[in-house]
């Protein structure tokens, strides 16, 4: 039980600094949008400054999202579940994490084979990929850009996305481990339910 609230409390510290340094990454967003309008006001307008906010919004979703699940941001139906008591809120929560731990990895895969694939690799198998690449028995090869005429590329955001998968990911994980604690007697958590 001591390492359960080990491992929760250490994601949680993480999960708190990355999302309140994330939320600054609304300002950015806002400057990058506004030197758009003002270019396309007074000078020639920018090509690139539509698709960087693209690229800062991704970021700040998913580099958010840990945040937002530490916090219980997060949508939740409460119809029945406010009314619940803190241990059966946590019993509940126990199954329904699971769907989401779930849905994280299945989602982690995806994106590091969609990374996998904007860094140049074709087959089938990212995760031999990226051990390749650490060990170099792999390459980087043809690197994929945006379609857009300012073409950057493409590697970077992808890589923010698995950054902010995997910390949800931890996250749901310390979340299931404050329920298990919850439900073994812990009662200091029951006033985060």
């Amino acid at each position: 039980m001591r390492l359960l609230r080990a491992y929760a409390n250490a994601i949680d510290r993480i999960s708190k600094l990355i999302g309140l340094v994330t939320m600054y990454g609304l300002f950015a967003m806002i400057g990058v949008l506004l030197w758009s309008s003002v270019s396309k006001a007074f000078f020639l307008p920018s090509i690139w400054t539509l698709e960087m906010a693209q690229f800062l919004m991704v970021g700040y979703f998913m580099l958010g999202g840990p945040y937002a699940i530490l916090t219980g941001a997060n949508v939740r139906m409460d119809l029945f579940y406010g009314d619940w008591s803190a241990r059966r809120k946590a019993a509940v929560d126990c199954v329904t994490v699971m769907f989401l731990i779930f849905y994280l990895g299945v989602l982690l895969y995806g994106a590091l084979g969609s990374t996998a694939y904007s860094l140049g690799y074709w087959g089938d198998q990212p995760l031999r990929f990226f051990a390749g690449l650490v060990t170099g028995a792999e390459e980087i090869g043809r690197l994929e850009n945006s379609p857009t005429a300012w073409k950057p590329v493409i590697w970077p955001i992808k890589a923010v996305m698995i950054l902010g998968i995997f910390l949800m990911l931890l996250q749901a994980l310390s979340e299931l481990a404050k329920d298990i604690l919850l439900l073994g007697g812990d009662k200091t958590l029951e006033a985060d339910k």
